[in-house]
């Protein structure tokens, strides 16, 4: 295969990122090789860089959608809407050559190629509103105040996930697991 877009890389790594939805236990570089081999997608660098970027920043990037999918948590979405909003914020924070308003134009039509109908507003609208943001601040400033956040969010988690000194590890397994399935626990 010869030279390739950007647009035509983009769809191939919008493939393999939509792929890692179904095998999320995989290691990543087998995906990766396996899929480029069997789709007979060229070894480019945007590709390769992305893939493994989003792949390694997954927790990142699910936090910031979260944060602006207004009522929606990454793993709510649709596989193609969470797939497509992940690699469009991908580069838009760490792809220093497109610009943003590529990034969100780019999404929107992939959201039409591979996703329902409804969801190319909300793809734009997720992705407009982080872009408002970034510009607002500057992507390092965005990117350092979004990993501090997850930072504090998953400490707390971690306090919150520990047993107190008052209940055993069954107890504790047992309030967790009542709590997951959404029902009410004694303290």
């Amino acid at each position: 295969m010869g030279q390739i877009s950007r647009k035509e890389a983009r769809d191939m790594l919008f493939g393999l990122l939509f792929e890692t939805e179904f095998k999320k236990d995989d290691e990543k570089l087998g995906i990766y090789e396996l899929s480029c081999e069997n789709r007979d997608i060229p070894d480019n660098i945007y590709i390769k860089s992305c893939f493994f970027g989003i792949c390694e920043n997954t927790e990142l990037l699910d936090f910031i959608i979260g944060k602006y999918a207004k009522g929606w948590k990454a793993d709510r979405l649709s596989k193609v809407s969470r797939t497509v909003i992940r690699l469009a914020v991908y580069e838009m924070l760490f792809v220093k050559d497109i610009h943003s308003n590529i990034s969100v134009s780019e999404a929107v039509e992939l959201s039409k190629k591979y996703g329902e109908e409804k969801a190319r507003a909300f793809v734009n609208g997720v992705l407009s509103s982080i872009d408002k943001d970034i510009v607002k601040v500057g992507v390092e400033s965005f990117v350092a105040s979004a990993k501090k956040e997850l930072e504090v969010l998953n400490k707390e988690g971690e306090q919150k996930e520990k047993p107190n000194e008052n209940e055993s590890e069954a107890q504790f397994s047992e309030k967790k697991i009542s709590r997951e399935k959404g029902g009410a626990t004694e303290n």
